[in-house]
């Protein structure tokens, strides 16, 4: 296999000996990304999903941390950077373990309702019309809610989890009513929550929160200490 393409060079994960492939040309994944996978929670025999997977970051950081995970997949609606997840994957011979799917997460058979323990998601944060114009089309998706909303991601996610099921994601702040809401809305009570705020400006305000939400769960929230980014 040719794991290269034009504009693409290989990242060192600098964990379990992973790499990554990244292209100047696409949407390259934040440290976001690294900060979901490490606030997720394996348990032994979790089948895994991560939806909105871009370059496929999460789930492979999230294998990293937990090579004891058997089954993860992921959702990219972006054909580029699908393919380039699936030669990340590749690269790391991890092709029996992780599995990239092209397609929109509304799409998700459902022959996969109820099969996953754990979803992860970086969805887009800004609203459709919101924010700050994007370069290019692909850039878009990936950053604005064009393509999948955060009520669409949370009502897949509550379809596909099984019973004490978690979706953890990550999001702004100023974003963190409407997740709330809609968590509980569609049965995922929200459990854990961790706001994170930009190293050496501790004293400011979080820019991001992380939260788990649990299908079928009682109420109580759990609020973590501040991360730092």
């Amino acid at each position: 296999m040719d794991f290269l393409k034009d504009g693409e060079k290989v990242e060192d994960l600098m964990i379990g000996g992973l790499k990554i492939i990244q292209s100047d040309k696409l949407y390259r994944f934040s440290s976001d990304s690294i900060l979901l996978s490490k606030f997720a929670e394996y348990k032994k025999g979790d089948v895994v999903a991560d939806f909105c997977a871009g370059s496929g970051i999460v789930g492979l950081h999230f294998y990293a941390l937990n090579p004891s995970a058997e089954r993860i997949d992921l959702y990219e609606l972006q054909k580029p950077l699908c393919d380039m997840a699936e030669r990340s994957v590749a690269l790391n011979s991890l092709q029996g373990v992780i599995f990239c799917h092209n397609g929109r997460v509304q799409d998700i058979p459902a022959e996969k309702n109820g099969k996953y323990s754990l979803i992860l998601c970086n969805p887009p944060y800004e609203k459709a019309d919101g924010g700050i114009k994007n370069s290019s089309d692909a850039l878009s998706l990936c950053r604005k809610e064009i393509a999948v909303t955060a009520e669409e991601i949370i009502s897949v996610a509550a379809k596909k989890l099984g019973y004490r099921g978690r979706l953890c994601m990550c999001h702004k702040t100023e974003r963190l009513t409407d997740v709330l809401f809609l968590l509980r809305k569609y049965g995922l009570e929200p459990k854990r929550l961790q706001f994170i705020k930009r190293a050496g400006k501790e004293n400011e305000k979080a820019y991001l929160f992380l939260v788990e939400g649990v299908k079928g769960a009682k109420s109580g929230l759990g609020l973590l200490k501040d991360g730092v980014n």
